[in-house]
């Protein structure tokens, strides 16, 4: 029997205790270690589960290709029609990026990641293609879930619908969609199709909202309607939402409450720049938060970085979170908050869950989100994948 025993670690900050881990999952707590076992030393560190990354491009981020000079217009359609010309200039490979991105987010703790993956008329499928080579790849160190991503627009471009559906097909297990009035101009059409697909391949649905204020408010009804009609509840995901950061906070209540009753879930990135969804507001409405870091240094922009915990950070000083409690609440939405929206099965610290598994050095959970340190251990399926801030295995 594969046995190891993680000593001197305290699970989310609590008192002091050793984990059995057994077969890659957790077997028990204040276990002592025979003779036979594998015994690694936590040295006193905080226990949390893996740092779920539950919304990011990794298809196109531009990590060790050197620096991008950008030079882009503001609006969001000068960034999407910029991201199509750079693609073939610069020659981003969807594997090997995809790829550097997978290494650096093991090496930060991320054992779990939803990453939307461009299909459109002029790339194909093969960004799809590429991530996925990267899912097989490393599948030991980090779980890759792939949604199918229209970022240029689905019924504006005659044959994206077709590449969609060849996109699940193909091993895609999300069905994306983007700002159905915005950019498509269409958005009974735009969700008809993606309610469709995910009806039609009964996979879960993920819809990027930027549109904002009224227009996004009206976007969002629609996509509650069709979530109650189809039974998906649970199974929906809008991301950004930056509509419910909106002046009018009558409409945004009546908004959560029917995002609660539809059982949809929230994707915040805290931007520093949008109006966001408050998110202390929506988990205690008992709607589903999830975090992600979006683009990673890519044709968008030059920031971000796949460290979860930088995230909870942000979601934590987007949100005024201050109290400890709250801090913790801000590593919820990248820990727990991405998992429930995932839907992942033995995700926790409980007995028989996955043993995907990150020490933090710090005296709090919240000490520990603000000073970020270079985790210790990251271990997936109970064996260990980076150690002192380094992943075990190499990118390309």
């Amino acid at each position: 029997m594969d046995s190891v025993i993680l000593r001197n670690v305290r699970p989310m900050g609590e008192g002091m205790t050793s984990v059995a881990i057994r077969n890659g999952r957790i077997a028990a707590f204040g276990y002592e270690p025979g003779p036979e076992d594998t015994v690694i030393d936590g040295e006193g560190g905080i226990l949390i589960p893996g740092l779920v990354e539950a919304h990011t491009h990794m298809d196109k981020t531009l990590l060790g290709m050197g620096w991008y000079r950008n030079d882009v217009g503001p609006r969001l359609i000068d960034k999407i029609e910029n991201e199509r010309r750079q693609r073939r200039i610069l020659g981003i490979d969807p594997a090997r990026q995809s790829a550097r991105q997978a290494v650096l987010a093991a090496s930060l703790g991320t054992t779990h990641i939803r990453t939307h993956v461009d299909v459109d008329t002029e790339v194909g499928l093969a960004g799809i293609e590429g991530v996925l080579e990267t899912r097989e790849r490393y599948k030991d160190v980090v779980e890759i879930e792939l949604v199918a991503f229209p970022q240029s627009g689905m019924l504006i471009r005659p044959g994206t619908v077709e590449l969609m559906e060849k996109a699940l097909q193909l091993g895609a297990q999300v069905v994306g969609g983007l700002d159905p009035a915005a950019i498509d101009r269409d958005p009974k059409g735009h969700l008809d199709v993606v309610f469709g697909l995910a009806d039609r391949y009964g996979v879960p649905v993920d819809i990027h909202l930027h549109e904002t204020a009224e227009l996004g408010a009206f976007s969002m009804e629609l996509i509650i309607e069709r979530t109650k009609a189809l039974g998906l509840q649970g199974r929906v995901t809008v991301s950004h939402a930056f509509c419910l950061g909106m002046a009018d906070q009558d409409y945004v209540a009546a908004l959560i409450d029917a995002l609660a009753e539809a059982r949809i879930h929230i994707l915040t990135t805290a931007p520093a720049s949008r109006p966001a969804p408050a998110v202390k507001r929506l988990v205690e409405a008992g709607i589903v938060v999830a975090a992600g870091s979006d683009g990673v240094r890519d044709t968008w922009g030059p920031y971000n970085n796949p460290d979860m915990l930088e995230r909870a950070f942000l979601v934590g000083l987007r949100n005024n979170l201050r109290r400890d409690d709250e801090v913790a609440l801000a590593l919820d939405t990248c820990t727990h908050g991405g998992a429930r929206m995932m839907e992942l099965d033995g995700y926790g610290l409980a007995p028989d869950c996955k043993a995907d598994l990150v020490v933090l050095e710090g005296e709090t959970l919240a000490e520990a989100v603000v000073s970020r340190r270079p985790r210790k251990l990251v271990m997936k399926g109970g064996k260990v994948t980076a150690r002192d801030g380094a992943a075990l295995v190499e990118a390309p």
